[in-house]
């Protein structure tokens, strides 16, 4: 398909550079395929569900995974760069996109240090240059002695949307972060999860709806633009996902006794169809998945997704548009920018049901 084709307009205005407070009085687009749309609050989930329903929550949690580096080579002058981890390939050893890659090459050292003076730099060594500004860092430690060492130097990567407008600040380490969080790994927060309080998941339990969790590492190449004009031209980066024999074996047997399993954000929806056999069947899955979602596609284990809204041209509204339509998200995304929805990472929310061509027929 052409890329063209998810093109939209959206105002500077419309871009979220805070989350709402409380998280759950964020507002919520609900769109039903064929059905006018429904404007709700987060807060509202509970009611818009059923008893015997399932959320599928992605519990990663957000590194300082954004560095400020030095490259210092004998015999050269010192030179400054920036680094986004984004993949971990080891207890010492991460993937980065490098704004300034050019001025390194395989076997320069290179030193990271962050804003406070008395915190120890952190050493790497470039192990490899790879496509696209990729390369791959070793470092002077592993494990989580690396991990600390990112605390104290690394710094929270928001969205360049968000960046481009605003510095980073000591809200973001707890804004763009889900209050379940607990697998570190993501250098980008699942943000439909953003939007959930403890009183939230007090009225989803009184209402006798479920919540498990998945593990999907949320990578840099989410915010990466697509340089293509055709969506076969395009790929995707891997991310690293689990979903444990319980939680499988559960959603399983939830959809079994006719409830429905509802995804929390797109890393959620996309690591259980990556999990999905083709008779819709959820199995353990541990392991890299870069799947790739466009309309077309038959979704064979999520039933509903919670979302938020997504930039233009971007493979998240190619995955919206092929889970309820793209004429049906052009209407609603146009509804939301004209009714004053906050969009993109810290915005508002979506509750998608499916298409009709959308769904695996049973």
């Amino acid at each position: 398909m052409q890329v063209s084709l998810f093109d939209f307009d959206l105002p500077p205005e419309r871009i979220a550079l805070r989350p709402a407070v409380p998280r759950d009085a964020s507002r919520l687009l609900v769109v039903r395929p064929g059905e006018p749309l429904e404007d709700r609050q987060a807060r509202d989930l509970a009611d818009l569900l059923s008893p015997g329903d399932a959320l599928v929550f992605n519990d990663t949690k957000v590194i300082p995974a954004q560095l400020e580096g030095r490259r210092d080579r004998q015999g050269a002058e010192p030179v400054r760069f920036s680094a986004t981890l984004h993949m971990r390939e080891a207890p010492d050893r991460w993937r980065a996109f490098v704004k300034g890659a050019r001025k390194l090459r395989a076997g320069d050292h290179v030193v990271f240090s962050g804003a406070d003076p008395v915190a120890v730099p952190l050493g790497a060594v470039v192990a490899a240059k790879g496509e696209d500004g990729e390369i791959t860092l070793a470092f002077d430690r592993a494990g989580p002695d690396l991990d600390v060492a990112l605390m104290a130097v690394g710094h929270i990567p928001l969205p360049p949307y968000i960046a481009a407008r605003r510095a980073e600040d000591e809200h973001d380490r707890a804004d763009y972060q889900t209050v379940y969080a607990r697998e570190s790994g993501a250098v980008a927060a699942p943000t439909a999860g953003l939007h959930f309080t403890p009183e939230l998941f007090d009225r989803l339990e009184a209402r006798g709806i479920s919540r498990h969790f998945v593990t999907l590492h949320v990578g840099a190449g989410t915010f990466l633009p697509m340089k293509v004009d055709n969506t076969e031209d395009h790929r995707m980066h891997s991310e690293i996902g689990h979903v444990s024999t319980e939680t499988a074996e559960a959603l399983n047997a939830i959809r079994a006794r006719g409830g429905r399993v509802v995804a929390v954000g797109t890393t959620s929806l996309r690591l259980l169809e990556s999990a999905a056999s083709e008779d819709g069947r959820i199995r353990p899955f541990a392991g890299a998945t870069d799947i790739f979602i466009t309309p077309g596609y038959r979704f064979r284990a999520v039933d509903l997704l919670m979302t938020n809204f997504h930039l233009p041209k971007s493979t998240l509204f190619m995955l919206v548009s092929a889970f309820s339509g793209l004429d049906t998200m052009r209407a609603a995304y146009a509804h939301a920018i004209a009714s004053g929805y906050r969009f993109y990472s810290y915005g508002d929310t979506s509750l998608l049901h499916p298409s009709q061509e959308s769904r695996l027929a049973k």
